[in-house]
């Protein structure tokens, strides 16, 4: 039945595969269940109701991308839109986080039917090719930066504005430890290599703490303090459908809807693009498989994260995590849905995987997404130079939305000025004007 559903022969994997990838996918996106609540708490909501919604969220949406869209991608509330919610609109703004809610459920509205009448498979093969391989490229520095600050082997630095960790701190020793032995287990081609590498350097985390520290309470990086707290947390429900519908409609808002449904747009687009051309994950027209469906099933998470309780959910780009070890179908996602739910009871088991444990998976992803790099002509510098823009700002300005839309701008720029207006898509004209709109009303 799977193998009919799922079309597994088809797409050279197995379910052993398929489930290995769940589980690798899984890992490298389950810090959203805790790290979710913590930004968005700061905007007066309750920690523990958060925590519920994102799971649901991230449970259902999953499961439909799994099952309808068929894509291996987890979809979940989306970094960086839960930080413009708190810090932008509820703190900034002075709006009360009920109406932040009803924004973002009016802004899953404009997503859900611009998809229901395909206008954004269009965006999506509207961008240029080229564009394509550097916004890939660009996820993967971008995952790697990630990676690489959350393990705090790159830091802040005030002269050099970043540079490298204390290398005789035992956590970082631990982390580069985790990452070479990831790294052989990659590059032996171990089946699971990437979860197993999540496993050794989590138990090679906890001496840390006995050795170095408290051993009830280890600083794993993250300047996070990981206590065991228990095994049980019973759900709290009390944001559901607490947003305001009404409030969020009044003109003063608009913009907040506008930048919640544009930020959004183009970061589940440029995670389709990017898997997609990665994974090669194409259908028979060039595009990426059942485009349509996936972004139908992100616009349905953005809605619903509205009515749950919670920022806008969308595809996670993480999910290359899982793709690397191999899932090519839609039962990669079904199985890191499934496991999402347990933890809307068990969610102090999360703080056992410590955030170096899952670093050295997205440095090494970062690796997997960078292939498309080698396909951009470097010599025609009317696209090298829009295509390093996107490359190299989705990591510096630590946003994916960011890289994308100066990217498209310089290339219809630069295009238009050396006289070929004429491979510039009318589609990309009006991408073009809404990326203004956004910068002007997002600063």
């Amino acid at each position: 039945m799977l193998q009919r559903y799922f079309s597994l022969v088809q797409n050279g994997t197995t379910v052993r595969t398929e489930v290995i990838a769940g589980l690798s996918s899984f890992l490298a996106t389950m810090y959203i269940i805790v790290v979710n609540p913590t930004i968005l708490s700061q905007s007066g909501m309750p920690f523990g109701g958060v925590l519920t919604a994102t799971v649901l969220l991230s449970f259902f949406c999953s499961l439909m991308m799994g099952l309808y869209a068929r894509n291996p991608l987890l979809v979940a509330p989306g970094m960086g839109l839960n930080a413009f919610f708190t810090f932008a609109v509820v703190k900034g703004m002075g709006v009360a986080w009920q109406t932040a809610l009803g924004a973002v459920f009016w802004a899953g509205i404009i997503f859900f039917i611009l998809s229901i009448f395909n206008v954004r498979t269009y965006i999506v093969q509207a961008i240029p090719k080229p564009l394509r391989y550097a916004i890939s490229s660009g996820i993967g520095l971008f995952i790697t930066l990630i990676g690489l600050t959350n393990a705090k082997f790159i830091v802040n630095n005030p002269a050099t504005l970043v540079g490298i960790g204390n290398l005789k701190d035992p956590i970082l020793l631990t982390f580069l430890l985790g990452l070479v032995i990831t790294a052989i287990l990659v590059v032996k081609k171990v089946q699971g290599g990437i979860v197993i590498g999540i496993v050794l350097t989590t138990l090679s985390a906890i001496p840390v703490g006995r050795w170095w520290g408290d051993a009830s309470a280890v600083n794993f990086g993250q300047a996070t303090l990981v206590n065991w707290s228990g095994l049980w947390a019973a759900p709290d429900f009390s944001l559901l459908f607490q947003l305001d519908l009404t409030g969020s409609l009044t003109l003063a808002l608009w913009p907040v809807i506008f930048a919640f449904a544009f930020t959004d747009l183009f970061d589940s687009l440029s995670t389709f693009v990017g898997v997609a051309e990665a994974a090669n994950l194409y259908d028979e027209n060039g595009d990426p498989r059942n485009i349509r469906q996936s972004l139908l099933t992100d616009a349905v998470a953005t809605t619903m994260a509205g009515l749950l309780g919670t920022s806008p959910g969308t595809a996670y780009i993480e999910s290359a995590v899982g793709i690397e070890q191999g899932g090519r179908t839609g039962l990669t996602a079904v199985v890191a849905a499934f496991l999402f739910l347990p933890f809307m009871f068990l969610s102090p088991l999360l703080s056992v995987i410590p955030s170096i444990a899952t670093a050295p998976a997205l440095i090494l992803v970062g690796a997997f997404m960078m292939k498309p790099i080698t396909k951009i002509d470097w010599t025609r510098m009317d696209e090298a130079i829009p295509c390093l823009l996107a490359l190299v700002l989705i990591p510096f300005s630590y946003s994916i939305t960011q890289g994308i839309i100066f990217g498209f701008l310089s290339w219809t720029i630069l295009k238009t000025a050396a006289g070929k207006a004429k491979e510039i898509s009318f589609t990309l004209w009006m991408i073009d004007i809404f990326a203004v709109m956004s910068l002007v009303w997002g600063h």
